[in-house]
């Protein structure tokens, strides 16, 4: 952050009298330069312009009715809007679509962080069978018979040839680029003043503060990227099923998602059982289910319906404009 903006910016927090006083803590809140991504899989433009192809493409589902757009849709701020997505062949799913918006950043991804990368993640709801329901064999194999796919991946890897790697590879360097608009919140850090309503900054304040919000949704996604069990009425183990059941911790327990980008009506939480970010808040301030598992952050507190408000108007300036895009044509 430039020295000029952070004085603006140390001006706008103490007059508003938010919780964060230290240049560290502002810096966790800024947006990055860049885009990060592994040294096996470098980001380029070609790459990138081939896994949007493939993302858009039904083809990939094994009845070629669903392509990852189906349940990741733009219109939808990347996830499709609804509270229990369909798979292939009508399959219900168990969870929420979670958005791809800035998952380059992610370090564990799922909600229960099955997959440890991008690359591991984009193979997942091809082969999941309540998902398209493909096997990546049969998958190459299927574009292998069109034509049209082989000067992209020859731009793309420097040869013609289509391997299941190749595939992820693309569809993953694809999703890398799929970063969230400026927000109102952005603007603001930068040193804009009037970028957030009073209401939005005292539910900042709220936010790092008595609401106790910031000790998981944290850096400037507002996410820890960590699991944890917030008192849900599921029975659904999560994290849990994968690890031992000694680790009570982890029992009952789903990624953080971000705060970025929510949908306007939900729905919210990993089993989308909340519509309305009213909804979300109070069940927080009630602590949940008690339970052996439920996470340490979760302790009840108190707010009365205007700090109710301004902490929702806060959540809802994390929103920016809807990320364009254009559709690509798919090959022949």
């Amino acid at each position: 952050m430039r020295i000029s903006s952070l004085f603006v910016f140390l001006a706008v927090v103490l007059a508003s009298q938010t919780a964060v006083s230290s240049a560290s803590e502002l810096e966790a809140f800024q947006r990055p330069e860049g885009i990060p991504a592994p040294s096996s899989n470098p980001l380029t433009v070609a790459k990138a312009a081939l896994g949007k192809t493939l993302f858009f493409d039904p083809r990939l589902s094994r009845n070629q009715q669903m392509s990852c757009a189906t349940c990741h849709s733009p219109d939808n701020r990347w996830s499709d809007g609804r509270k229990i997505p369909l798979g292939a062949e009508h399959l219900s799913h168990p969870r929420r679509t979670p958005t791809v918006l800035n998952s380059a950043w992610l370090t564990a991804l799922m909600w229960d962080g099955r997959a440890s990368s991008l690359e591991a993640q984009a193979v997942l709801p091809i082969t999941t069978e309540h998902e398209m329901n493909y096997d990546m064999a049969e998958l190459t194999a299927r574009l292998q018979h069109v034509e049209g796919y082989y000067p992209l991946f020859a731009k793309a890897f420097g040869d013609e040839t289509i391997t299941q790697q190749r595939i992820s590879d693309a569809l993953a360097s694809f999703q890398r680029t799929l970063v969230s608009e400026t927000a109102p919140f952005d603007r603001w850090v930068e040193g804009d003043t009037t970028a957030l309503s009073d209401s939005a900054k005292r539910g900042f304040d709220l936010f790092t503060s008595k609401a106790q919000c910031a000790a998981c949704h944290t850096s400037w996604r507002f996410t820890d990227d960590s699991f944890h069990d917030i008192g849900l009425a599921s029975t659904d183990l999560g994290k849990g099923a994968f690890v031992p059941a000694q680790i009570v911790i982890m029992q009952h327990a789903f990624k953080t998602p971000s705060l970025r980008d929510l949908p306007e009506n939900g729905p919210f939480m990993h089993d989308g059982s909340m519509t309305t970010l009213e909804e979300v808040v109070r069940h927080y301030e009630e602590g949940g289910i008690q339970r052996a598992s439920l996470s340490k952050e979760m302790q009840p507190f108190d707010l009365t319906d205007s700090e109710r408000n301004d902490l929702i108007a806060f959540i809802n300036s994390l929103t920016g404009p809807v990320l364009e895009i254009d559709f690509p044509e798919l090959p022949e």
